[in-house]
């Protein structure tokens, strides 16, 4: 991708991911016409892993052409396509194909067989979408490491030499039979925070066309700032410095970008009333940072209420609500858009939104008269005052920067950052009075 693109991942406006299932080419143009009207130039497409490869050694023709018949009709809308190719997991619901679950119970990142067929179906699927020029790569999978999280209930166990292992193998598959694509893999924001994750930092920051980053406030953020607290915008902003940081802790190139991969505003953390205000903040903050080449709205289209079970936090995400029409989100998504449509930005930094963005919002900040995404914070209802701006860096860092405790770089304590630590709350403390700070690490 290139710098300062700004998208949205594809949710289908009727049956959500079960449209895969009876795929309506016509429902699915008018979703996709809708979010070309925005001035959105790419979208990430979800295809459903027990379709896709029912059995081990099944791929039906038909699930692989329904994935095709995605992409071009996002083509056809002048989007760009990433495809991600193992779902996996979808807003809290697993999609696991019977064949690694109950009775057929295997690992799905370390049993050989399961893993070939991964490699199976990542050729079969990259050799179709490979030979189309609006489709840009893959994704391994949507979050697929929160599998093996500590804490999730039917956890994978494996070692994060393990975990590096099948990334780079699968990655290696992929860029083998495509490699002019970008591919990447993606996960939750554990894997900057849980010391033991086996899926590790390393392996987010020096595997992939470039580093994904998935910003959610109700993962600790909300938890420990308050919901509707205004430092809630600039989460996104933050772990991207955290991915920045940890480019620098591993000499990555410094040609490597990040991609917002996801970012949205969750009730009840963010009020209905305030989310436009706080994608507005979000995203001018995000795209600030010279290192973005992409920012991917999470969703295009709300669930529709008669679908049971989700959580209710993911009924209200999308741009558009369950009748197609656009939320006052999507205006201020669209308004975004279109100033990096119209090449408003900083030649010094070609990731910075332009006329709009105040000097304080360049650096993560909203603009003056931006409401309440961004006001007093005990008037937001968050859990207490800014500090000064002069308590905001600890002893040794430059102005614009916080110094971060020595950092093990195999990850085991790399909850030092996570938010319920000191160097977040210095963070958020410090951006919201002079603006986002570079995390600098310990010398020595």
């Amino acid at each position: 991708m290139n710098a300062a693109r700004i998208g949205v991942n594809y949710t289908p406006r009727r049956g959500w991911f079960h449209a895969w299932q009876h795929l309506d080419p016509g429902e699915i143009r008018e979703d996709l016409t809708q979010i070309a009207g925005l001035g959105l130039d790419h979208v990430r497409i979800f295809p459903l892993w027990p379709l896709l490869q029912p059995n081990r050694t099944l791929i039906p023709p038909q699930s692989v052409q329904d994935v095709l018949t995605v992409a071009d009709l996002a083509g056809e809308q002048g989007l760009d396509v990433s495809v991600d190719l193992l779902q996996g997991h979808l807003s809290s619901f697993d999609f696991l194909p019977a064949w690694v679950s109950t009775w057929h119970r295997r690992n799905i990142f370390t049993d050989p067989d399961v893993v070939a067929a991964q490699h199976t179906l990542a050729r079969v699927l990259g050799t179709e979408l490979a030979q189309r020029p609006h489709v840009t790569g893959m994704t391994l999978g949507n979050e697929i490491g929160q599998f093996a999280r500590p804490d999730h209930p039917d956890r994978e166990q494996l070692s994060p030499a393990q975990a590096t292992a099948w990334t780079a193998d699968l990655l290696r598959t992929v860029e083998g039979l495509w490699p002019d694509g970008r591919h990447h893999h993606s996960f939750d924001d554990a894997v900057w925070f849980t010391d033991e994750h086996p899926f590790t930092p390393a392996s987010a920051v020096e595997l992939g066309a470039s580093t994904t980053v998935h910003s959610w406030v109700f993962t600790g953020a909300a938890q420990r700032l308050g919901a509707h607290d205004p430092g809630l915008a600039l989460f996104g902003r933050y772990l991207i410095e955290v991915a920045d940081l940890w480019h620098r802790l591993l000499d990555v190139p410094s040609a490597r970008r990040i991609w917002l991969q996801e970012i949205g505003a969750p009730t009840p953390w963010v009020r209905p009333e305030d989310a436009a205000q706080f994608a507005d903040a979000s995203l001018r903050a995000a795209l600030a940072h010279p290192r973005v080449e992409a920012a991917t709205w999470w969703c295009s289209h709300d669930v529709a209420r008669s679908l049971a079970d989700f959580p209710e936090v993911e009924y209200t995400l999308g741009l558009f609500d369950e009748a197609g029409r656009v939320k006052p989100i999507g205006e201020a998504v669209a308004r975004i858009a279109a100033e990096l449509r119209e090449g408003a930005t900083d030649p010094e930094n070609p990731a910075t939104v332009g006329p709009r963005v105040s000097s304080s919002a360049a650096s993560g900040s909203v603009p003056s008269g931006s409401g309440s995404a961004v006001s007093d914070r005990s008037a937001s209802g968050g859990s207490e005052s800014v500090r000064s701006a002069s308590r905001s860096a600890p002893s040794g860092a430059e102005p614009g920067q916080i110094r971060v405790p020595r950092i093990a770089l195999d990850g085991s304590d790399r909850s030092v950052l996570a938010p319920r630590g000191e160097v977040f709350r210095t963070w958020i403390d410090a951006a919201l009075t002079t603006g986002p700070a570079r995390l600098e690490p310990t010398p020595g």
